[in-house]
């Protein structure tokens, strides 16, 4: 494989998020907050066979990491044999997979059997009455059966439980969280309040910045230090006293553009460069109109090469920062919403 592909301001390649499906079973309040959606056409979806295709290309550009998201993407029927496919690839060191919890219990043991590396599992709150207003349904009791499941499973990698950190919804659950990972062996990374997709109810007064989080968390457990931290990933890591370390993803208050290698495909192949893109590549397309692979992978590196996107800068600098899209963009075009794109 050649050295990946670097960016107008020489981001290499890496990093891919695979969105198997625009579908979720929970309705997050910070995610999803309209009460109807437009949704991708069945049609369009690629199949697991394309997938894996694409995911040679990638490879081929330079792609080591892939992760498989949604909506929720164990909603999607037969999971474990896409990642058998995508596990069986040398060129893919890394494969895995974020998902809400939801249906982890029953399938946590196929996935590590197929070679999943990674788990991370979205869990905002431990309070059941908290999940049911922040997700509009319920759910924390499956949530956290699938924790343990996936604990249990024995998946090589880390297990990771990401937190939306909502200024006076959850912020005082911060130690609670962290206590819950340590249980299940899961570093707990807390992610500021992002302006992306279908957060059509975003404000900056919901925001609790990193600063804060880490202020928080020393009033529980004392003096925390800046812990090792590849400098390419999303989290700032900190360890506590006694060893225990969690992660802060500060992209809306510190974005970590600078270094950002990460893409992301959606469901029906439009290829993304950013987080905050508004427009993308149509894989889909150039796959099912017959390019070989090597003309894709051609395509994806021609493409990044050019890239100049550093999305979450300029939101930060944004004089009149609102809302990303407003609710009529959004139903024109499903690709701008979060639980389209994949997080």
């Amino acid at each position: 494989m050649h050295a990946p592909p670097l960016d107008r301001f020489s981001r290499p390649l890496r990093n891919l998020r695979v969105s198997v499906t625009d579908r979720c079973n929970l309705r997050c309040a910070y995610c999803m907050p309209e009460e109807d959606y437009v949704w991708l056409s069945r049609d369009r979806i690629l199949t697991f066979e394309e997938i894996s295709a694409l995911a040679d290309a990638f490879g081929d550009s330079g792609v080591e990491k892939v992760r498989l998201t949604g909506g929720e993407p164990l909603l999607r029927r037969g999971l474990p044999d896409l990642v058998a496919l995508l596990a069986a690839k040398p060129r893919v060191g890394d494969l895995a997979l974020t998902t809400n919890g939801i249906l982890l219990a029953e399938q946590a043991r196929a996935l590590c059997d197929a070679g999943l590396h990674r788990v991370t599992v979205s869990l905002d709150t431990l309070r059941p009455e908290r999940f049911r207003r922040l997700a509009q349904r319920d759910g924390l009791e499956s949530v956290l059966a699938g924790l343990d499941a996936a604990a249990a499973a024995g998946f090589p990698g880390a297990l990771k439980i990401d937190a939306v950190v909502l200024h006076g919804v959850n912020d005082d659950e911060l130690p609670d969280l962290v206590e819950k990972g340590k249980s299940v062996g899961a570093e707990v990374r807390f992610i500021e309040y992002m302006d992306v997709g279908g957060a059509t109810r975003w404000s900056m007064a919901d925001v609790v910045p990193r600063a804060e989080i880490v202020e928080r968390l020393e009033r529980r457990y004392g003096p925390i230090a800046p812990a090792p931290t590849d400098p390419s990933a999303p989290a700032e890591r900190f360890r506590f006293a006694d060893g225990t370390t969690v992660g802060i993803i500060a992209s809306t208050t510190a974005p970590f553009c600078r270094s950002c290698d990460r893409s992301r495909l959606t469901a029906d192949g439009l290829w993304l460069l950013c987080l905050y893109a508004t427009r993308g590549v149509d894989l889909r397309s150039l796959l099912r109109g017959g390019a070989s692979r090597a003309e894709i992978a051609e395509k994806i590196a021609a493409t990044w090469r050019l890239r100049t996107d550093r999305g979450a800068e300029a939101r930060l600098a944004a004089a009149d920062r609102g809302a990303l899209a407003p609710r009529e963009a959004l139903r024109e075009d499903p690709h701008l919403e979060m639980h389209t794109r994949g997080g």
